[in-house]
């Protein structure tokens, strides 16, 4: 797929900003399927087990990364999501009666999510910002919890140390960060990256030893790994 400009500026505060185009690409991608625009891809890629898992909505469920079981958020909790798509509106954040919070570099999800999480549960929805995983619109020591899933792989591991240092100024001290990094060992991992590719998002397969180094540089330490059918899913505290 061509890689056509995001007409929808994700930011404009960090114009010279090296991740830039990247960011718009994934957001560009992430736009389309939320739009229910139709993908133009090769019939090799269309014959692939997984594109028919796609596209019959069923890959879906198989690949989520259920950060709950590894750190539910809690009653009056402040809970961060970054990259949350519509997450208030699919998962039972009502039964857990924590508060939500929102960043997103998709404007269609942040627009989708703003105009009906309030109407949802008005007391727990505390809205959804637009912008990048590593400028995060809030405030130092803000949070309890942070979650990050469904995106750490469309962008390298240099990205994610700035991810993770951004994550530790805006968790209260003893906070916690959820996220799912694609774990390249899994039998699905070479197909799906091929896919996404296509779908206009370049996957990057890292090691996850590489991973963990990434984590223990940043000063995190890892608490809880659970393995997913694509994902592994990492709770970590700094």
């Amino acid at each position: 797929m061509s890689k056509k400009p995001f007409s929808n500026s994700v930011t404009n505060a960090h114009h010279s900003d090296k991740w830039q185009e990247r960011v718009a690409q994934v957001a560009y991608r992430f736009n389309r399927q939320y739009e229910g625009q139709t993908f133009e891809l090769p019939a090799e890629v269309q014959e692939m087990p997984i594109y028919q898992e796609w596209i019959a909505g069923i890959l879906a469920g198989r690949i989520v990364s259920p950060f709950w079981e590894i750190a539910q958020p809690q009653k009056n909790q402040h809970c961060l999501d970054i990259g949350c798509g519509v997450s208030f509106l699919i998962y039972p954040w009502r039964d857990w009666q924590a508060f939500f919070y929102g960043q997103e570099v998709s404007n269609i999800a942040r627009d989708t999510l703003n105009s009906r999480g309030s109407q949802l549960n008005s007391k727990l929805f505390k809205g959804v910002e637009l912008g990048p995983a590593h400028h995060l619109n809030y405030s130092i020591d803000q949070f309890d919890l942070a979650i990050a899933t469904g995106f750490s792989c469309y962008f390298p591991l240099e990205y994610w140390s700035a991810v993770l240092l951004e994550v530790k100024r805006v968790l209260k001290p003893g906070g916690q960060f959820v996220f799912d990094i694609l774990n390249p060992e899994q039998p699905l991992a070479e197909d799906w990256a091929v896919l996404e590719t296509y779908l206009g998002a370049e996957v990057f397969l890292e090691p996850m030893t590489e991973w963990e180094k990434t984590i223990k540089a940043a000063g995190a330490k890892i608490v809880k790994r659970q393995s997913g059918e694509l994902f592994d899913l990492y709770k970590v505290q700094f």
